[in-house]
């Protein structure tokens, strides 16, 4: 039997691109070397599934960090509100939250599988789970998929939704990115996105704490790369946090090995400013230990660590000379820690690099160097922030692909 078009992939922009596909008429094979369809799907938003963002097509491109202009045409045929829409006819009921994410009313992801999984059925998507494959070939108009069961399966059309890196729990792998190379494809280098940041400082007792209304920054070379605003963590060994997780994406090009971060907490305050209120607390809170007036400015599970990072001593606010009382500044607006590198892609929620768009058209996803080959998804060279606009990638990329093919 020969399909019209095979997916490889059941994650989220393999399930569209095939449900697409089928409705359009064309017969559709989906493999999936997992047990079951959307396992990474299924811990997406911590089980929750933020399935997109209900916000305007520009918003969604202004969070994309890698390659945004590839996906203006695949965001205009399906818009956020057109995933709304078609979970909305599906029957899958919806709900929208802080900053415009959208979640199943139910909060349960598998809602969202199931409703993927209803649809393939309806337009009668054939699907092989465990389907391990070993090798794909083509020869003349035609893709040979041989699989571990011994069974080759044929079709006109390949579309490759095998997804990123993160989480091999999943079973992400790098098969797409071989198999891409295999036909010729240049590879961008897949690295860490929307992941933690590792420092050299030993940051163990502070292990847990919360920032809030923070700024983070990232130096390079010298030179600030990258500012967010808001709420960021400390774990045992690295920031992380929602700052934190941006700013991973923002410098996972770089190499910030021995870079800076500077934290800021009061960056509503600037530096003058900041000086003239500590110069009046200081006449205010003269008999006043340095820790315990730490304690009205910052986390007290921050203080103790704070003093020592800045080579404080914890003496009378009226004992702290001018060094003492330049260095309490400067750690408040530019508390300054050692970067050593992001953490494992494992980790990352999502992955950055992948397949070159420049050998991929933009309107339907197939390949420029090979006819009927499509790439769609996180095997692109493409990543965004959080808020649901890396499953809109993954939503319109196979809708677009989906949406070319005809029976």
């Amino acid at each position: 039997m020969i399909y019209d078009v095979i997916i490889i992939g059941g994650g989220a922009s393999g399930m569209m691109a095939s449900i697409i596909a089928s409705k359009n008429g064309a017969k559709t094979l989906l493999l999936e070397h997992n047990e079951k369809l959307g396992k990474k799907l299924y811990i997406t938003g911590k089980g929750r599934c933020n399935l997109t963002n209900n916000s305007s097509i520009e918003n969604h491109l202004n969070n994309i960090i890698t390659n945004s202009k590839f996906l203006y045409s695949a965001l205009n045929a399906f818009s956020p509100q057109n995933t709304m829409q078609f979970f909305l006819d599906a029957g899958l009921e919806l709900i929208t939250e802080r900053g415009n994410r959208v979640y199943p009313k139910s909060e349960k992801s598998s809602d969202v599988i199931k409703t993927l999984t209803k649809l393939m059925n309806n337009y009668k998507v054939e699907v092989e789970l465990n389907a391990d494959i070993i090798n794909v070939k083509k020869s003349g108009e035609l893709f040979y998929i041989k699989c571990n069961n011994n069974t080759t399966y044929t079709s006109y059309r390949l579309i490759v939704a095998t997804g990123g890196l993160s989480y091999k729990g999943t079973g992400a792998s790098d098969f797409g990115i071989k198999l891409a190379k295999s036909f010729g494809h240049n590879i961008i280098e897949p690295t860490s996105a929307l992941c933690p940041i590792i420092v050299k400082d030993d940051i163990k007792e502070l292990n847990g704490l919360s920032l809030k209304n923070v700024s983070l920054s990232i130096e390079v070379d010298k030179k600030i790369v990258a500012s967010e605003q808001g709420e960021m963590m400390f774990t045992f060994n690295s920031l992380t946090g929602p700052i934190a997780l941006t700013l991973s994406s923002k410098i996972n090009r770089y190499n910030i090995d021995n870079a800076h971060a500077y934290i800021d907490f009061k960056p509503a305050l600037d530096e003058k400013t900041l000086k003239e209120k500590f110069n009046r607390e200081f006449v205010t809170y003269s008999k006043k230990d340095l820790k315990n007036y730490l304690y009205t400015i910052l986390p007290h599970s921050m203080v103790e660590y704070f003093i020592k990072h800045q080579k404080l001593i914890n003496k009378k606010i009226a004992d702290m000379n001018k060094e003492d009382r330049s260095n309490l500044i400067n750690g408040l607006k530019r508390f300054d820690l050692i970067l050593k590198l992001l953490d494992n892609i494992n980790v990352s929620i999502v992955t950055a690099g992948g397949v070159d768009i420049k050998q991929i058209n933009s309107k339907t996803c197939e390949s420029k160097l090979v006819k009927g080959l499509y790439f769609v998804g996180e095997v692109l060279d493409l990543d965004a922030l959080t808020g649901g606009y890396n499953l809109q990638i993954a939503w319109s990329t196979g809708y677009l692909a989906g949406n070319s093919l005809r029976g």
